[in-house]
């Protein structure tokens, strides 16, 4: 599944414009590296997203191309 259309659908980012500009911005790193919006997440990622003060650091744990918003949560474990 695309980084960006994750981060919409397990509803870590509204809406998935602005998942793909943060991306684009530099903002998102999969592993350790830039990730472009395109890249191509699998179970076991660790992705982080750097807010304006802070940062959000979470392991992918199940891709769903649907959700509701009360199993979104599933989808990932924050990591500290």
């Amino acid at each position: 599944m695309r980084l960006d259309k994750f981060l919409k659908v397990s509803r870590i980012l509204k809406r998935r414009t602005v998942a793909n500009e943060a991306c684009t911005n530099g903002r998102v790193t999969v592993n350790g590296r830039t990730a472009k919006p395109s890249v191509q997440l699998k179970s076991g990622d660790v992705v982080e997203i750097a807010f304006g003060t802070g940062a959000l650091r979470f392991e992918v744990l199940e891709l769903l191309e649907t959700t509701k918003k009360v199993d979104a949560d599933k989808m990932y474990r924050i990591l500290d």
